[in-house]
């Protein structure tokens, strides 16, 4: 998957990533998660049914083929290709059959997607943040490297279809809201944490240590934590909240008290953690009436994007496809290959992920 270019969040540069953040960012970046399916679509431009124009398939030249002179030796339109092919080839490839799969999902369905729906939903994306048009592109191109045409036919154009193959209308009930309130409004933890990748007796071991001086935390996170972003700080983490991600973590946070050190909390496999607590934020909203339509508008926005992630999911799974390039067939029911200089039959594949076969 490419670098995601969200269609409903703010160019940003990348930021170093801790190994919590999936455990524990959970349904806050909800959005963020299923935009990322979109990116499948940022590696180049591809024919879609917004009717858009296409770039010449080569460059003209007074000598045909050659695109280039040095010292009067030239390079020619084919080189250029195969170097493009050997260096971006798999990347492009990706984007051309997820974008395939969407096409034939639409097609199958009668479903399709105008120039001037995909404009309207530029227009709208660049509201919610208060930016003219020019300036929402102008960062585009910018942070991201996608021109108007890209961003359209490789963010945009996906985005709608899936939402439109998703079809329902999305439900926010009363709980979703309050549960909403909670998670993005109510009280957080103030905590520092150890991370612990290994088996529960390392995990322990440093336990033992935290309890006997619990003084000495923020030295003890520096020595053994595992999360490299908040191990430089003492162990110094993010303020936890409910509903964020970790039910273990959140149940364990919210019931430690000011300077108590919590039990080993397992997270995953062979991965735990130790929480100081140092405090809870002040809510700065305590009555959900003066957040309720942001909030029911923003639940409706997460409610749709994992409709739509979900939706491509299911072409994934459902669609057979073989890759020549990359030497593996995906789908359901995957048929082994084999080369023409071997057709005698061998031992089926042995590492593949579940649906996913390797040619040979």
């Amino acid at each position: 998957m490419s670098d995601p270019t969200p269609a409903t969040t703010p160019p940003t540069a990348p930021k170093p990533k801790s190994r919590l953040v999936p455990v524990i960012a959970g349904t806050a970046f909800l959005a963020l998660g299923a935009v990322a399916y979109f990116q499948f679509f940022s590696a180049r431009p591809a024919a879609s049914q917004t009717n858009q124009q296409q770039p010449a398939s080569r460059p003209a030249s007074a000598n045909g083929n050659v695109v280039a002179k040095v010292t009067g030796q030239a390079i020619t339109y084919e080189e250029v290709a195969r170097e493009c092919y050997n260096r971006h080839g798999a990347e492009v490839l990706d984007t051309l059959v997820n974008r395939l799969m969407i096409q034939q999902a639409c097609a199958q369905r009668n479903i399709t997607v105008t120039k001037a729906e995909v404009e309207q939903e530029v227009v709208d994306i660049a509201k919610k943040f208060n930016l003219p048009l020019d300036t929402w592109y102008s960062m585009l191109e910018a942070e991201r490297g996608l021109n108007r045409e890209q961003y359209h036919a490789d963010i945009i154009w996906p985005m709608i279809a899936l939402k439109k193959l998703a079809g329902k209308e999305v439900q926010v009930t009363e709980q979703d809201m309050q549960v909403g309130f909670e998670r993005d409004y109510g009280p957080r933890v103030k905590a520092r944490l150890i991370l612990v990748q290994g088996n529960v007796r390392q995990a322990n071991s440093i336990w033992e240590q935290c309890q006997a001086k619990p003084d000495e935390f923020d030295r003890i996170a520096r020595e053994f934590s595992a999360d490299p972003n908040s191990r430089p700080l003492g162990g110094v983490f993010p303020p936890i909240r409910r509903h964020g991600g970790s039910k273990a973590l959140e149940d364990a946070a919210f019931k430690l008290k000011v300077g108590e050190i919590s039990p080993v909390v397992q997270l995953e496999q062979n991965q735990y953690v130790i929480l100081k607590c140092e405090g809870l934020t002040e809510p700065v909203v305590t009555d959900i009436k003066v957040v309720w339509n942001d909030l029911y508008n923003q639940l409706v926005e997460e409610k749709t994007q994992q409709s739509v992630a979900e939706v491509f999911k299911g072409l994934e799974e459902r669609a057979q496809v073989t890759n020549y390039l990359t030497r593996q067939t995906t789908g359901p029911q995957t048929i082994r290959q084999v080369s023409a200089e071997s057709a005698a039959p061998t031992a089926g594949p042995t590492a593949n992920a579940p649906g996913t076969t390797t040619l040979k």
